[in-house]
C-alpha cells in the first residue's frame, strides 16, 4: 500500500535569535522549486534518473495543506500550531513533511509527532549544530538551538534511537555533557566523508533499527554552504547536495515524517537552497511512498 503525504509551511523564524532570519519566506520558494519537479508526473508514474526505475507514485502523491497558523509574534503558538499541523496529518494516516521555518520547529513536529503516535520514538537529525542547549538568557529554553534537548525530553523519545548527521566545527561544552549522558549517537562531517554514504546510512538505519516510528528532521546547513548558501548560518565543510539527496532517497521508506528547515530565501543565490529544499522535499515522498 502507498504511504501519501501532507506539505505543512510552517513560516515561523522568530526563534532565529542565532545566525540569520529570513527563513520564513521559505515555504512560498519551496512550493515554487516543487512545480519543476511534481509536473513531470504522468497516469501516477514519474521516472527516476537516480535509479533507473519508472516509479508508480499515484496521482495524489502529496498533498499541500497550506500553511500551519502560526504567529509571527508568539513563539509558544507557533510551536503549538506546527505540533497541531503534524499530528493532524499522523492520526489521518498520513505522512507530514513541514517546511519551515526556523529549527525551533525540530522540536515542534517531533512532538507533534509523539502525541500522534503510539510506541517509541527514534530522531534523526542532520545539521551542523548540537541543537542541545537547555536555556540562556538570549534564546530561552525552546530557541532554535534547543530543538533536540526539548525532543530528548518527550516520554517515548528514545535517545538510543536518535542520531545526529553532519556536525562540525564547534559548540558548548556542556552540550557535550549531554551527548555522553545520553549516550547520543553522531556522525560528524570529518567522520561522514570517512564512512561515505552508504557507510553512514548504514549505521543510520541500524540506530533507528529498534524503534517504533522515526521522525527524519534535516537542517539544511548540514549540507555545505558551497551547495546550499541560503541558510540559517554558514559552516563550511559539511555534506554536498548529492550526499543529502542519497541520504533522503534511503532513508525515506524508514521514516514516518519529515521537516526541513532553517532555509533562507535572504541569503539564496538564484534560488539554488530552495530548489535543493524541495527536491530533498519530493524524493522523501517519492522513494519514501512505498514505505519499509
Amino acid at each position: 500500500m502507498r504511504r501519501r503525504f501532507d506539505l505543512w509551511g510552517v513560516p515561523f523564524d522568530g526563534a532565529a535569535t542565532l545566525g540569520w532570519p529570513g527563513s520564513r519566506y521559505a515555504p512560498a520558494e519551496v512550493r515554487k522549486a516543487l512545480a519543476w519537479m511534481k509536473m513531470r508526473t504522468e497516469d501516477g508514474r514519474v521516472y527516476s534518473l537516480d535509479t533507473g526505475a519508472v516509479l508508480d507514485i499515484g496521482d495524489d502523491l502529496l498533498t499541500d495543506r497550506g500553511d500551519a497558523a502560526v504567529i509571527a509574534s508568539d513563539l509558544t503558538a507557533s510551536l503549538d500550531a506546527c505540533s497541531a499541523a503534524v499530528a493532524d496529518s499522523v492520526r489521518a494516516g498520513r505522512v507530514p513533511i513541514v517546511v519551515g521555518g526556523d529549527d525551533s520547529l525540530l522540536f515542534a513536529c517531533v512532538r507533534g509527532f509523539h502525541d500522534a503516535v503510539e510506541g517509541s520514538v527514534g530522531v534523526v537529525h542532520f545539521d551542523a549544530h548540537l541543537d542541545l542547549m537547555d536555556s540562556n538568557v538570549q534564546q530561552g529554553r525552546y530557541s532554535q538551538s534547543s530543538g533536540m534537548r526539548r525532543s530528548l525530553e518527550l516520554e517515548r523519545v528514545r535517545a538510543e534511537h536518535c542520531i545526529q548527521v553532519g556536525l562540525r566545527h564547534f559548540n558548548f561544552p556542556s552540550s557535550a555533557e549531554v551527548v555522553r549522558a545520553h549516550d547520543l549517537a553522531q556522525i560528524t562531517a570529518v567522520e561522514y566523508q570517512r564512512l561515505g554514504t552508504e557507510g553512514a546510512v548504514a549505521r543510520i538505519r541500524e540506530r533507528i533499527a529498534g524503534a517504533d516510528h522515526v521522525f527524519f528532521s534535516f537542517d539544511i546547513d548540514a549540507v555545505d554552504p558551497a551547495h546550499a548558501p541560503g541558510a540559517g548560518a554558514h559552516e563550511p565543510g559539511g555534506l554536498t547536495s548529492r550526499e543529502a539527496l542519497d541520504c533522503v532517497r534511503a532513508l525515506a521508506p524508514h521514516c514516518g515524517g519529515f521537516a526541513i528547515t532553517e532555509v533562507n530565501p535572504l541569503k539564496d543565490v538564484g534560488g539554488m537552497t530552495a530548489t535543493l529544499a524541495a527536491y530533498l522535499v519530493y524524493s522523501f515522498a517519492v522513494y519514501g511512498s512505498v514505505g519499509a
